[in-house]
């Protein structure tokens, strides 16, 4: 009697797809393809009869057949696939300034067609970095929870006033979209995809080959106001110039607003419009990065960090630096101080 052949387990086949844009961050497309093929040869190592199937293609809404990215580095073999990824995901681009990218945005209808249009048949959208400027560009987050570069905040808030944007956290998923941070914060969110798909237990064991943090849930330790892009503002000009010459000392709105010769109710206006916050809110996100810099760069105690930021209370201010940057003021310094080589 002849033997019946074992009954093999179905495919789980998970496809990731990458939109096709030049000047794309290598990065971008190669960081999330390598992870895959590294979480599918662990499980292929683990069991030889893995169901799982992870894999990349790249998705392009011009018909091309090859893709520069920045650098002028090219992926040839660009085909169009018969169909729909898993998930679609926007990589960040190369720009020198807010103003550049948003350029670009409008230069790019094709593929905000295409994201809608699959965005209608039921992909899931994912970004990286100035990714999420295209998925705003489409309209797609307008209402929505969202996350970009943190370099990028206030050019994205004034750009895209209708989105959510939560800067500080390194991912956003609302619904069917999911933002991510600046550049690496794309490899946590694979993590993510991994561990859907093939189990934690797959992912733990691939951030550990990759040496990757999979707490990671923040971006607030590596924000550094001196260089986020900020949109020229004549007034916000004169506003940054008179707070970070008097940072050390007791600031009001009231003070501040005769200093730049506006009334409290425009300046609130303006600080709402342009930066997304209040006048105090802003005092002590400055105070927080003055602290960080002393913090890096000297060895002043803590008390004296907090006297030149313009605070008496040292217990208070604490617990301001931890809510800002997720780290306490000695953490932060052991992480981020400088070493000499």
């Amino acid at each position: 009697m002849s033997q019946m052949p074992a009954p093999t387990r179905s495919e789980r086949q998970f496809t990731l797809g990458l939109l096709a844009l030049d000047g794309a961050m290598l990065s971008s497309l190669a960081g999330p393809t390598d992870m895959l093929r590294v979480a599918q040869k662990l499980a292929e190592l683990r069991d030889p009869a893995t169901p799982l199937r992870f894999r990349t293609s790249i998705v392009t809404a011009r018909g091309m057949d090859a893709l520069r990215c920045s650098g002028g580095l090219r992926i040839e073999g660009v085909v169009c696939e018969p169909s729909d990824p898993d998930v679609l995901l926007v990589p960040g681009s190369m720009h020198g300034s807010g103003s550049e990218l948003i350029s670009r945005m409008q230069q790019l209808q094709p593929e905000i067609d295409l994201l809608n249009a699959m965005f209608r048949r039921g992909v899931k959208l994912a970004s990286s970095c100035s990714g999420a400027f295209l998925l705003a560009e489409a309209g797609l987050l307008d209402g929505r929870r969202a996350t970009t570069a943190w370099w990028l905040d206030a050019v994205f808030r004034e750009r895209y006033p209708r989105a959510q944007l939560d800067i500080e956290k390194m991912i956003v998923e609302d619904g069917p979209i999911t933002t991510c941070g600046a550049t690496s914060s794309v490899m946590s969110y694979v993590l993510k995809l991994i561990a859907r798909v093939g189990g934690e237990d797959l992912a733990q064991q691939t951030a550990r080959i990759l040496l990757i943090d999979p707490d990671r849930q923040s971006q607030a330790p590596y924000i550094s106001q001196a260089l986020k892009e900020k949109p020229r503002h004549s007034l916000g000009e004169r506003i940054e110039q008179i707070l970070n010459k008097n940072l050390h000392e007791s600031l009001s709105v009231a003070h501040l607003a005769e200093q730049v010769g506006v009334s409290e109710r425009s300046l609130l206006r303006h600080f709402k419009a342009q930066l997304g916050s209040t006048p105090l809110e802003h005092i002590q996100h400055l105070r927080v990065e003055r602290a960080k810099a002393l913090l890096e760069t000297t060895h002043l105690s803590f008390d004296e960090i907090v006297e030149r930021c313009g605070y008496s209370d040292s217990s208070s201010f604490r617990k301001l630096f931890k809510r800002a940057t997720t780290l306490t003021p000695a953490d932060y310094r052991e992480r981020f101080r400088l070493r000499p080589h």
